[in-house]
Formats: structure tokens, sequence, C-alpha cells
């Protein structure tokens, strides 16, 4: 895809929060990603979650405007992506959410009319590769279409650019209660010439095809879901929006990977020149392009965790999990027999040392952590890939596809394999893994 302009990621995301100063919006810090006040939280999963009290009504915004990149992690709960994660280029477990917000102040007009504005005339993004969605109505709710959302793209792109989504695509809601409203998503079509002279991009948004992907989200918070199911009006009205920066850096760069960007590349040149490995982007499905790219996301992902130490419980597991799922892939696939991860640290905090400064204040206790973490994982993890050698071997002899719960839970107790690193390899190798059986050995130690 060609792009007018060529622009590194720490220029774009500049450019982002520039442009939102330039229109009064107080650009704030990320809050952390390990959350610990909000008990219905473990990490920070969404740009919007450190504005929450604003929306519930129970603080007010010290600004009407503001505007912010935020380090998110989705690895648990509703949001987990971390199997997609390496074996696709596009899932993340850490990314950042460059976001705009209103607090009682601007509404649809300004959001649609600065969306436009910063994607076409700023990023210079070519016009007829974008689409709108916006939400089409329900009648089970009793919700008309956004007519207004409608309206105010009609401004700027055809009508048959502006297609209708459903409660499910574009109609955003905190939780079982609260504020909510409907949303107008963004997405673009990266395919090239041929490929988009061949079928409409209009038949592809929202159908998950790699190349035709959403790149920002515009929530109109305008209701409020009460216990009942019912929903009224606000009294005032908000706006929340939220751009994956890693898609957008796609965009801009004119590539068809995530890790092909500027974002990823020097974290993969550095783990090529640690393992004597080369990375071949063109061979997508191949275990030791998937190590490098799983290295680069998770190395991140671990980074930036807070000073969250690795432990068996909470937070402190699911970091656990990112770090060995990254041993063994370098373990396994780079041929490579020590700590590497401790290693990358120092190029992750050079970086990020003027978006996310605590990272390059704690670089050295991170480093220490992360290797401690390894070389522990590292002890146990060769004779843990052969025990679930002989389990493969022995389900195949059988003509089996299961492996036991108490398999399993050996290899967490044992070896120290998280289950998902357990189903990984289980999947490889067309086996599934007994969940409730595993649950049941770990109700039996407690």
């Amino acid at each position: 895809m060609k792009i007018m302009i060529k622009m590194t990621a720490s220029e774009i995301r500049q450019e982002f929060l520039d442009f939102f100063k330039s229109k009064a919006h107080e650009i704030v810090p990320s809050a952390p990603i390990v959350v610990k006040n909000d008990p219905t939280l473990m990490f920070t999963n969404a740009g919007m979650n450190q504005f929450k009290d604003y929306f519930l009504g129970n603080k007010k915004s010290p600004y009407p405007r503001v505007a912010d990149t935020q380090k998110c992690l989705r690895v648990s709960g509703k949001h987990n992506d971390l199997e997609e994660v390496g074996v696709d280029t596009y899932h993340h477990t850490m990314f950042e959410m460059l976001g705009n917000w209103s607090f009682g102040d601007y509404f649809k007009k300004e959001a649609i009319a600065w969306s436009w504005e910063l994607l076409t005339e700023v990023y210079k993004i070519d016009k007829e590769r974008l689409y709108v969605t916006i939400f089409e109505g329900d009648s089970r709710e009793g919700l008309p279409k956004d007519q207004e959302a409608y309206d105010e793209w009609k401004k700027f792109i055809s009508e048959d650019r502006i297609l209708p989504g459903n409660k499910k695509d574009n109609f955003w809601e905190m939780g079982d209660t609260g504020p909510c409203g409907p949303c107008t998503e963004i997405h673009v079509d990266c395919r090239d010439e041929h490929e988009r002279n061949s079928v409409d991009g209009r038949t592809l948004v929202n159908a998950d095809h790699p190349q035709v992907i959403e790149i920002w989200n515009n929530v109109f918070i305008q209701f409020n879901r009460k216990k009942d199911g019912s929903l009224e009006q606000l009294p005032a009205k908000h706006v929340d929006t939220g751009m994956g920066f890693e898609r957008l850096v796609r965009v801009l760069q004119g590539k068809t990977s995530n890790y092909d960007t500027d974002v990823f590349s020097g974290t993969i040149a550095a783990t090529e020149k640690i393992t004597g490995k080369k990375y071949d982007a063109s061979i997508g499905d191949d275990k030791q392009a998937i190590a490098f790219r799983v290295i680069a996301d998770h190395i991140r992902a671990i980074s930036f965790t807070d000073g969250q130490l690795p432990s068996n419980t909470g937070a402190g597991y699911v970091i656990r999990r990112i770090l060995r799922r990254a041993v063994r892939y370098y373990y396994s696939y780079l041929d490579y027999k020590q700590p590497l991860l401790h290693q990358l640290v120092p190029e992750i905090a050079l970086q990020f040392k003027y978006v996310f400064p605590e990272l390059y204040q704690q670089a050295e206790f991170v480093n220490r952590v992360v290797r401690e973490e390894e070389e522990s994982f590292l002890r146990t993890l060769d004779k843990g890939l052969k025990r679930i050698e002989d389990l493969v071997g022995d389900n195949k002899a059988a003509s089996t596809v299961n492996i036991s719960g108490r398999d399993v839970f050996e290899l967490y107790d044992t070896y120290g394999f998280p289950v998902d690193l357990t189903r990984l390899i289980a999947t490889e190798n067309n086996l599934v893994i007994d969940e409730a059986g595993f649950e049941a050995e770990m109700k039996k130690q407690k």
C-alpha cells in the first residue's frame, strides 16, 4: 500500500498528541498496566480505564478534554489473544492505545471531523481506502439508528462507505450497568490495487480480513444502563476514542505485518544478533519466524509491568506465563539455551525512554528480575519438554488425543509449565488437554 509520507513510529505517536494538543486537549501520562485500585480489573486493557470514575460520575475531571497513549495488556479474562500472538502478525499482548476524550464537552460533530482531519490531512491516508461504520439501531432495545453520526460522516465520505453495524460491533458498554452508547469505527483497506479491484472493500469490513482492519473507534457515551436493563439519557455526553498504535504505524509505513514496522524491528534485529538466527517474515507460519515475533511482543509486555514480580498467583502469574511462553520459543525454535529476554530489556527501555520513562528508570531492576525468572525456568524446561514429548508419544501410540488432567498438573507443578504452554504444545501435536481434570487436580492441591 502506497503512503504519501514516511514517518517513524515515534513521529506518528507525537503527531497524534500534537494534533489533539492543538485542539485544546490536555496531554496526560499513561496509567500503569498493573491495576492496583480496581477489583474489577487485573490489568489496564483499554485507554478509558483510568477515566472510568469520570464516566460514572464519581469524580469530576480536572480537564474537559484529554489525550494520551495508554499501555494496555490483554491476556486474561474477556480479552485474551495470547495463543494467537506471534502465530499471526497483528495480535499483541501489550499494545499502545492512542485516545482522545471529552468529558461533557464536545461530541459527535467534533470527534468525527477531527478523526477525518488527522487521518487524511495530517497522516495523508488515501480517502479511497477508508470505510466507516455507524450503529444501525436495535429494535429490541428501542434504539434508533445513529443518524447524527451518519449525517456528520456524510460531510466527509461518500454514503456507500458509511456502513451499518450491529449492537455487537457498534454499541459499547462498560459493563452490565453504567455508561454506554453507540460507536463509529474507521476501517482502512490495505490490500494492493489488484485485490481492491477484484473484491469490494466494503464487503470485507468487520469480516476478519487481515488487510482490511479497524484502525480507530469513537465511542459516544450518551446513555446509562440501569440495573433493570433499561437505558436512560445521561445529563452529560462524553467521547471515548481508541486507536491501536501498532496498526496505525503499520498502515502509515505501508507494511502488511505489525512486526515489519520500527515498533518491533529493533528488537527483532537485537534477537538476530544474540542468537545468530535470521528472521524471515515471508515464511509466516515457520516456527523460527513465529519465535521472533513471540519474543518481540512478549518482552514488551514483561518489561512494562510496573515492577510486578512474576509469581504463582494473580497478575504475577500472568507475567510468568508470558515470560515462560517466550522462553520455550527461543529454546525450542532458535536453539538458544541460555537467558535471552533480559538482554533485550535495554533495547526496549531506550526505545520508549521519552514515552514511558518509568521503564528506563527501572531497567536494571527489570533486567535482573527477568534474568532470574529465565534461569529458574530453564533449569526445568529441558526435563519438562522431554516429559511432554513422552506424553505425546504415548497418546499417539494409544491413538488417543487427550492429555490427562493429572499429566497437565504434573507439568505445571513439577516442571513449571503454565497450562497454556502445555495446551500450545498439545495443539502443535493435534492433541487436547483435559482442562476440567487439571482444575480438579488444582483443587486437590489447594
